[in-house]
C-alpha cells in the first residue's frame, strides 16, 4: 500500500530554477519514482515553482532562504520575511493530518526545531555536510529525540556531523534521460553553481595548461566572481554555455572527455558525478567529499589531491586510460531510480514504525 506523502521543497528558490543545486535535481528524481511505484503525493515548494511530474504541486509566496554555504560556522539563524520557509511550514502544520509522513529537503533549522511539536512524523533529508553550528546543534536533538529520521547522502557527509544515527541513501538519477557518447570531442566540462566554494578557478587554470577547452555550464550565483575568473585567465580555452536543464546538460557533456570536480567545502554527494558517468564521462574529482564514494580510481575516473591543479593536470593526462563503458556501467549497477525508490520506502517505513512504538509508549 502507498504512503501519503508531503514533500516540502528547499526554500532557497524555486524548483526547476536551479538555485537549489543538486538537491533540486534528487527531490525531482525521487518524486517521479515514488510516484511510479504508487505513493500519493503533495509536493510544497516556492512560488513559480515547475515540476516535471504530474504530482500535485502547491507553491507559496514568500522571501527565499540565503544559501547556507555562503555563511559561516556562528552565523545566526535567520528567516527573511515575509518568509516562504515559515509558510511551508504553515502549510504542513494546517495540513498534517491528511498525510502519512513529512519528508524535507532544508538545511534549515525551523524544520528540525518543529519537529516534536508535529503529531505526523518527518523525515529529513540533508543535502549538505556540517556547515553551522546552530543546525549542527538542532540536529543532534532530533536525532536523540527522534532516532532515525535524519537522512543523509553520503557517510562522508554523515562524518562531518556531530555522532548520531543518519541513514545512508545515496542518490540516484533517471538513466533513460542520459544518452552514452562513446567517441567524445577534446574538451573538458564543469558543471556546477559558479561561486567561490566550487573553485571553478583550479578547472580553468588545469585547462589552461593542458591547452584543452573547458565547457563551464551552471548557474551564474556570484558575477563578480565570474568577471574575476575571466580577467585571472584571459587566454584560457573556457566557454560559458549557461544553465541547462537535464536535457541540454547531458547533451553538452556527453561529448566532453571528462569533467572536472574542484569544491573547496565538502560536497555531500555531487549529482553531477553520475549525470557524467550516465553518459559515459570520466569524472576527475578531488579527493574530498561525496565523489569519494562515486568514483572507482582508474576505472571510472581519478580521485586527486584536493587543492591541487598540479594533479588535476596529471589526471587528465591519463583520461585515455578509462573505458567510457565501465562509466555508463556503474551509473546503471548503482544510481538507478528504482535503488533510490526502495532505498527510502525502507526508510520511510523504519521511521513510521518507530513512530507507531513511540505512540504507544507515552
Amino acid at each position: 500500500m502507498g504512503y501519503r506523502l508531503l514533500m516540502i521543497s528547499t526554500p532557497v528558490g524555486p524548483l526547476g530554477s536551479g538555485l537549489g543545486g543538486g538537491v533540486e535535481l534528487t527531490m525531482t528524481n525521487l518524486v517521479r519514482i515514488l510516484h511510479q511505484r504508487g505513493h500519493q503525493l503533495t509536493v510544497v515548494a516556492p512560488e513559480k515553482s515547475s515540476l516535471s511530474v504530474d504530482v500535485n504541486l502547491v507553491t507559496l509566496p514568500g522571501q527565499w532562504q540565503s544559501t547556507a554555504q555562503t555563511a559561516g560556522r556562528q552565523t545566526p539563524v535567520t528567516q527573511p520575511e515575509p518568509s516562504v520557509l515559515s509558510a511551508m511550514w504553515g502549510y504542513a502544520r494546517q495540513g498534517q493530518q491528511d498525510y502519512d509522513l513529512i519528508v524535507h529537503f532544508a538545511y534549515d533549522w525551523l524544520p528540525f526545531y518543529l519537529t516534536p511539536f508535529f503529531q505526523t512524523p518527518i523525515a529529513h533529508f540533508v543535502s549538505m555536510g556540517s556547515l553551522n553550528d546552530s543546525m549542527d546543534a538542532v540536529m543532534v536533538e532530533v536525532a536523540q529525540s527522534h532516532p532515525g529520521t535524519i537522512g543523509v547522502y553520503t557517510q562522508v557527509q554523515a562524518e562531518t556531523f556531530p555522532k548520531a544515527n543518519y541513514r545512508i541513501l545515496g542518490s540516484a538519477i533517471d538513466l533513460s534521460l542520459y544518452n552514452y557518447c562513446a567517441e567524445p570531442q577534446n574538451q573538458l566540462a564543469w558543471v556546477g553553481r559558479i561561486s567561490p566554494e566550487k573553485a571553478l578557478e583550479d578547472a580553468i587554470s588545469a585547462a589552461a595548461q593542458s591547452q584543452i577547452p573547458l565547457k563551464i555550464m551552471g548557474k551564474l550565483e556570484d558575477p563578480a566572481y565570474w568577471q574575476d575568473l575571466q580577467s585571472q585567465y584571459p587566454q584560457a580555452p573556457i566557454e560559458y554555455l549557461g544553465f541547462f536543464d537535464t536535457s541540454g546538460l547531458q547533451a553538452a557533456l556527453r561529448t566532453c572527455s571528462a569533467l572536472i570536480m574542484t569544491p573547496r567545502w565538502v560536497e555531500a554527494f555531487g549529482n553531477v558525478a553520475i549525470e557524467a558517468l550516465a553518459c559515459g564521462v570520466p569524472v576527475i574529482a578531488y579527493k574530498r567529499g561525496g565523489p569519494i564514494e562515486i568514483v572507482r580510481p582508474g576505472e571510472t575516473g581519478w580521485l586527486v589531491e584536493p587543492d591541487s591543479v598540479a594533479g588535476l593536470v596529471e589526471a587528465i593526462g591519463r583520461i585515455d586510460q578509462i573505458d567510457r563503458h565501465a562509466c555508463r556501467r556503474q551509473a546503471e549497477q548503482d544510481f538507478s531510480l528504482s535503488a533510490l525508490g526502495e532505498r527510502f520506502e525502507r526508510w520511510f517505513e523504519t521511521i513510521l514504525q518507530g513512530h507507531q512504538g513511540l505512540q504507544g509508549h507515552p
